[in-house]
């Protein structure tokens, strides 16, 4: 048996370590989406005229609109306030899954630093 080897299994301690690390990073990072997916996510616009809810999977719930904001001679800024209600809301969503993918990422390259990744 060669030196560097462990278990006799053909494969270096170190990648066999390196596995186990990311298979326990990928365990927190699916528990961590789970969290997620639960979450509410809340867009406003025109300072809270339009609110839009929206779960971790993206799926609008509910969009609340300001009864003030209705004018039947200005549908176009309506349309455009809950345009940017859910477009807030969708960029919270996307911020929260970039903070799990984005942390486990940097840990995932300081384990594996001898091969560039």
């Amino acid at each position: 048996m060669k030196k560097g080897y462990g278990g006799g299994m053909g494969m270096p301690g170190n990648m066999q370590n390196l596995m186990k690390q990311a298979q326990r990073m990928q365990r927190q990072m699916e528990e961590q989406q789970k969290e997620i997916e639960a979450k509410e996510f809340t867009g406003t616009a025109g300072g809270g005229a339009v609110t839009a809810v929206m779960d971790g999977k993206k799926t609008l719930t509910k969009i609340t609109i300001d009864p003030e904001t209705l004018d039947p001679e200005d549908v176009e800024t309506l349309e455009e306030l809950i345009m940017l209600a859910v477009n807030d809301a969708s960029a919270k969503v996307n911020e929260a899954s970039e903070a799990i993918y984005g942390g486990m990422a940097g840990g995932l390259g300081a384990g594996l630093g001898g091969f560039g990744l």
